[in-house]
């Protein structure tokens, strides 16, 4: 094939390393759901980016399978599709029934009928060139319209003063991912490629100097903990509402209202408050990934 071209090595050098990166990156969910594992509950943390990588993946897959010289796009996104689905099969088997059902509407409304739609329409209204062309612009508009979440973790980090919910090597692999695949795409001339990984380099970048920013910084206080945790939870959910109507199960539902009176138990419902709040910052920043990873890990 002809990315494995000696006529075309920095193509292959950067969608190998690309492949790397976004291989990382796929993988940083992991620890959460060994915890949903071992604990059979999904603790409260959403569904919904793992359905919109599957998505952003597919999309690529099908992009990448009309041109001829673009394999190392399908094979990361293979990759993706594959471990994603793991990710939501647990997520439905372990979660609540009503965010069960809510995932499965997603996929179904999401992954298998907004995929058929767009693949009919670009086989019936589009041919040959024109079909890559809507289809690369499409990938782009997907890419760029889920990077509301990282600028909202952002926004937390500025306001809480403290990066506990944007760990630093997700940040990095974030970074490199899109500049890799930023580079590959510029080194096959690939417009709808390289673009949406210009957004997600200088996010990349933004997210790492707030953490040298804030590393150090001792944060919101404890007495202030669950508040900021569900406001957190609340620009999370926000976030991600923003695409789609229905309502994703809420990262926190505990209020203070709610909370025992117990010192014991208060502290470790903040705790919870705090592991499903960065659980669902995690999975938004890598979600997103797949909209600059979409891009990213096209």
């Amino acid at each position: 094939m002809a990315i494995f071209s000696t006529e075309n090595p920095w193509v292959f050098a950067f969608g190998l390393l690309g492949n790397i990166a976004s291989f990382v990156v796929f993988l940083a969910p992991v620890p959460t759901f060994l915890r949903v594992f071992k604990k059979k509950s999904t603790d409260g943390f959403q569904s919904l980016p793992y359905v919109v990588a599957i998505f952003s993946a597919m999309l690529w897959m099908y992009y990448a399978s009309l041109k001829s010289d673009e394999i190392l796009l399908i094979t990361i996104n293979s990759f993706g599709c594959v471990v994603e689905t793991i990710y939501v099969a647990l997520y439905i088997i372990y979660a609540p029934k009503q965010a069960r059902m809510l995932t499965l509407r997603l996929v179904l409304l999401l992954n298998v009928g907004g995929f058929c739609v767009l693949l009919l329409l670009s086989q019936f209204l589009a041919k040959g060139p024109n079909r890559v062309r809507v289809l690369g612009w499409v990938c782009v508009a997907f890419s760029i319209s889920v990077f509301a979440a990282p600028l909202s973790i952002m926004r937390v980090v500025i306001r809480t003063k403290s990066v506990e919910f944007m760990p630093f090597t997700l940040s990095l692999f974030l970074t490199l991912s899109a500049v890799m695949w930023l580079l590959y795409g510029i080194a096959l001339k690939d417009l709808y490629v390289a673009l949406p990984n210009i957004l997600g380099f200088i996010l990349g970048v933004l997210q790492m100097v707030l953490y040298v920013i804030y590393k150090n910084h001792k944060g919101i206080e404890e007495g202030q903990k669950l508040p900021a945790a569900e406001k957190e939870a609340d620009t999370v959910k926000s976030s991600t509402t923003t695409m789609t109507s229905s309502s994703e199960v809420h990262a926190i539902a505990l209020c203070s209202s709610q909370l025992p009176n117990s010192d014991a138990n208060e502290t470790h419902n903040n705790q919870n408050a705090d592991e499903q709040t960065k659980n669902n910052a995690i999975g938004l920043m890598e979600g997103s990934s797949h909209g600059h990873f979409s891009a990213d890990i096209v």
